[in-house]
């Protein structure tokens, strides 16, 4: 029996993928050969790299003057790979802190310049979205880093700073494919795969073109977007089965309806979880107002004996990976886009009778 799975990432992906990749595990097509033993310099694999791409580009919306590329290394190689390609004018960026990726970004990056925080909330445990004031934004940064959606934490920007010319770059990584993005108002973005993309193992950065090129003269030849971009993402091995799979996901989300469709039921399931929480003598959730994300939901019952307990018990009901993250504690549900609404309904349902029982 499959279960729900809350987890943060590798996370739940939707069936339908599943059971198509299943299908295609030994044969594609009429190649003779599983997409996992293609030789990535083959004409079958380019078509199938080719399409993700196509369908990559449909899907968000992505205008022609930014590459698409498909990577290795996790967001966290991001961390590095931004400052070297594009701290190059001034040596100056702006960081906002809310949480543990963003915060790991901005540690990153100060190895190799003049690194700022405009604003954090630290002070809360990271519970909220500091408001910002333009003041505090250097003129002359080479960008500005933001991580949209918290996943630890719980938090999503529901508003983008507005930083003029200085381009704006986002981590992505638990929100991406969940609703509509503006792709214009960014001037990179990143996200692993993991939460709702697909297997670990890739990462995705959609770049505007005039962002590369300009790579310090001591970035390793991997960590040079130009490198990617003049490659087709093709200057090494990349990873062909998880761009396989992105592609069967980008299919999926097209059958539901696209970003619009998806974003409205993401909706409908936090409200589901948010309505039981706010209404709840039990659990308490971590976060409140606008900030609140759709993916990622920590909640609490202000006892460590009774959120193991809950952890244990829910596990044993078929909803597994709840248990939060260390520095949070409670329990978190991540509720990604491959989540169906039943799931959710299917956890609030197990609350209920938990509360009843050890209210």
């Amino acid at each position: 029996m499959r279960v729900y799975n809350f987890s943060a990432g590798p996370a739940m992906l939707p069936e339908e993928v599943l059971k198509r990749a299943a299908d295609e595990m030994l044969e594609y097509g009429d190649s003779g050969q599983s997409v996992m033993e293609m030789s990535h310099r083959s004409k079958e694999y380019q078509a199938i790299i080719d399409s993700v791409e196509a369908k990559l580009r449909e899907v968000m919306s992505i205008p022609d003057n930014y590459k698409v590329l498909f990577l290795q290394g996790g967001a966290s190689s991001q961390f590095a790979m931004i400052p070297l390609n594009l701290m190059n004018k001034s040596g100056k960026a702006d960081f906002v802190l809310t949480g543990q990726w963003a915060t790991k970004a901005y540690q990153e990056a100060s190895r190799y310049g003049e690194c700022k925080v405009v604003a954090s909330s630290k002070d809360k445990t990271f519970s909220y979205i500091p408001e910002l004031n333009k003041a505090d934004f250097t003129p002359d940064a080479d960008y500005f880093h933001i991580c949209y959606n918290n996943t630890i934490y719980g938090t999503r920007f529901s508003e983008l700073p507005d930083t003029g010319s200085v381009p704006l770059v986002a981590d992505m990584s638990s929100a991406i494919l969940s609703e509509p993005v503006d792709v214009t108002k960014y001037g990179l973005i990143y996200a692993g795969a993991q939460k709702n993309m697909g297997p670990a193992g890739l990462t995705v950065v959609i770049i505007r073109e005039d962002l590369i090129g300009n790579a310090r003269d001591i970035t390793p030849t991997m960590f040079n977007y130009k490198t990617h971009a003049e490659n087709g993402s093709m200057y090494n091995t990349p990873p062909t089965y998880g761009i396989y799979i992105l592609g069967l996901v980008l299919d999926w989300v097209k059958e539901k309806g696209g970003l619009e469709a998806m974003a409205k039921i993401n909706a409908e399931k936090a409200k589901i979880l948010y309505d039981f929480l706010d209404g709840s003598k039990l659990f308490k959730p971590t976060v409140q107002g606008k900030d609140r994300s759709m993916m990622n939901i920590p909640f609490v019952t202000g006892s460590d004996e009774l959120d193991a307990k809950f952890v244990s018990e829910a596990k044993k009901a078929g909803l597994i990976n709840i248990k939060g993250h260390r520095s949070v504690g409670g329990m978190r549900a991540s509720i990604y886009n491959a989540m169906p609404i039943e799931g959710v309904k299917k956890l609030v349902e197990f609350m209920a009778k938990f509360e009843a029982e050890n209210a």
